[in-house]
C-alpha cells in the first residue's frame, strides 16, 4: 500500500490540463467488443481502473496496440468464447467497476455474457437491477450462478428490440443497453436514458461506427438496430470531474491556476456550483482561470435561506464533485448543505476533516451541514486514508491547505481515477512525496 506524504500551506501557480475522462473511457473501451474491425483511441487517461479494463480486455482477445501515451490501437476479432465464460474472467470482472459495461457488448455479439456483482468503490450499494432488467426487455433471460457468483445471462436466438422507460436514469445502465440494443433486431426506445457528455460521446462514437441512433443527449433514445458495427477512430473528452477538483484545488489553497482544454461546453452546471461558494472563475476561450482570492463567501438563496448544494442526473451536477466542494466548503466563510442523494457512505470520510478542525455536521448518511473558518483557523494536518477515488482527492486537497505535514493511506484509490497526480500538482509548487 501507497501513501503520500503532504507539506500543506503552500500557494499554488500556473497550467494544469486534465486527462481523458475516466467514465467515458470505460465506456468506449467496453464498445470495442462490439466489431471485429480496429477501434482507435486518443486521450486515454492512463490511470489504474483504465488499465485494468484494457488488462481484461486483452485477457478476453482483444488486440491491443499501445501507440503512443493515451493513444490505443484495439481490435477485438479474436475473443476467447472460452475464456469469458471461465471463474478466472468473472474474477477480475468483480474487481473492477467499469467491467458492467462490457456485459452488453458481448450478449449482444455472442448470444451469452455473465454479470458478477461489480465491484470498485465502497460508498455503498449500487443495484444492478436497471442493466439486467434492460436485457430481459431485450429478450434475454438469466439464472444466477452460484458457483460463479455471477448472473449468467443468455440470449441464443440474439437480441429484439423494445420500448423501456428505465426506474432510474443510470449512466452505466443506459450505456450497457444502448451497446446490447445497436446490434439487436428492430427498434429499441430508451425513454428516462441517462445524458450525460460520456454517454453521448459513447453514442456519436457507435454512430461513426454505424449504428443507427436518435435523440442523442436526451432522456429518450430510440435505437434502431443493425446487422454489423465497423472500426473508428475517437477522442475521449476532457475529464470534469478533474476539473472541478483542480477549481477545488485552487480555492482551498488560495492560488491562482489557469485549468486548460476544459471542453466548457460540457461542464454543464460545475462552474456554476463553484461560483455559489464564492469560487471566481473566468472562461477564456476553451480554458478556466481560477484568480487568486483571500476569501470566499457562499451565497445564501433569494430568500435568504441557506445554500444548499445537491446531486442529480445531468445537467444537474454529478456526485463525483461534491466531496471536493465540501472540502472548499470548510474554507469559505458562510454555511452550507452538502446532500449527497446517490451513494449512503460517501460522506463518511468527513470524520477525518473533523479531526482536522473542519466544523461539519453529519446530519445522516446523506447530508452534511458545513461551517466554513474563512481560513480564519487553517486545517491541522494529520494521518489519514483514502476510502475511495473521489473521498481520497478531496482528503489531499485538505492536507495542501493545512498547516503541517499530513499523511494519505492507500493512496492506490486516488490513482484509480487521477493520473499521475503528484508529478502534475509538484509542477504547481505542492508537495507529494509518495512512498511504498
Amino acid at each position: 500500500m501507497s501513501s503520500f506524504v503532504i507539506e500543506g500551506g503552500r500557494r499554488l501557480s500556473g497550467t494544469i490540463i486534465p486527462q481523458g475522462a475516466k467514465n467515458e473511457a470505460l465506456q468506449v473501451l467496453s464498445a470495442v467488443l462490439l466489431t471485429s474491425e480496429p477501434v482507435e483511441m486518443e486521450n486515454v487517461p492512463e490511470i489504474l481502473d483504465v488499465k485494468n479494463l484494457i488488462a481484461l480486455l486483452e485477457g478476453m482477445g482483444v488486440r491491443v496496440e499501445r501507440k503512443a501515451r493515451g493513444h490505443y490501437r484495439f481490435c477485438a476479432d479474436r475473443i476467447s468464447r472460452e475464456y469469458v465464460a471461465s471463474g478466472e474472467f468473472v474474477r477480475r470482472c468483480a474487481a473492477l467497476r467499469g467491467s458492467v459495461m462490457i456485459t452488453g457488448p458481448l450478449l449482444t455479439r455472442f448470444g451469452e455474457a455473465f454479470f458478477p456483482k461489480p465491484g470498485g468503490d465502497k460508498i455503498g450499494r449500487r443495484r444492478v437491477d436497471t442493466h439486467i432488467e434492460g436485457f430481459v426487455n431485450l429478450g434475454a433471460s438469466y439464472t444466477y450462478d452460484h458457483q460463479l457468483k455471477a448472473y449468467h445471462l443468455v440470449a441464443p436466438d440474439g437480441l429484439s428490440g423494445s420500448y423501456m422507460l428505465l426506474d432510474e436514469a443510470s449512466v452505466t445502465g443506459t450505456a450497457n443497453i444502448v451497446m446490447a440494443a445497436v446490434l439487436a433486431k428492430g427498434t429499441t426506445t430508451i425513454y428516462n436514458a441517462a445524458c450525460e457528455p460520456y454517454l453521448q460521446q459513447l453514442c456519436k462514437m457507435l454512430t461513426k461506427m454505424g449504428a443507427k441512433i436518435e435523440g442523442i443527449g436526451s432522456n429518450l433514445l430510440t435505437i434502431i438496430g443493425v446487422s454489423s458495427l465497423h472500426g473508428t477512430s475517437h477522442r475521449i473528452l476532457p475529464d470534469m470531474i478533474e476539473v472541478g477538483s483542480f477549481i477545488g484545488m485552487a480555492a482551498i489553497t488560495r492560488s491562482s491556476l489557469t485549468i486548460k482544454d476544459v471542453s466548457w461546453k460540457n461542464l454543464g452546471i460545475i462552474p456554476e456550483c463553484f461560483k455559489r461558494l464564492g469560487v471566481k472563475l473566468e472562461q477564456r476561450g476553451d480554458d478556466i482561470f481560477v484568480p487568486e482570492q483571500e476569501s470566499y463567501e457562499i451565497e445564501s438563496f433569494i430568500d435568504g435561506s441557506i445554500m444548499t448544494i445537491a446531486d442529480a442526473p445531468w445537467p444537474g451536477l454529478t456526485p463525483d464533485l461534491l466531496s471536493v466542494m465540501l472540502v472548499v466548503a470548510t474554507q469559505c466563510k458562510g454555511s452550507v448543505l452538502i446532500h449527497q442523494k446517490m451513494f449512503e457512505s460517501r460522506l463518511f470520510f468527513v470524520d477525518k476533516l473533523i479531526d482536522m478542525g473542519a466544523q461539519i455536521i453529519l446530519c445522516d448518511p446523506h447530508r452534511a451541514v458545513v461551517i466554513g473558518h474563512d481560513h480564519r483557523f487553517t486545517l491541522k494536518a494529520g494521518r489519514m486514508m483514502s476510502p475511495d477515488i473521489r473521498a481520497g482527492i478531496a482528503l489531499l486537497l485538505a492536507a495542501m491547505s493545512a498547516k503541517g505535514t499530513s499523511v494519505i493511506d492507500n493512496v492506490e484509490q486516488i490513482d484509480r481515477g487521477y493520473e499521475d497526480i503528484e508529478d502534475r500538482l509538484n509542477a504547481l509548487g505542492a508537495s507529494i512525496v509518495r512512498q511504498d
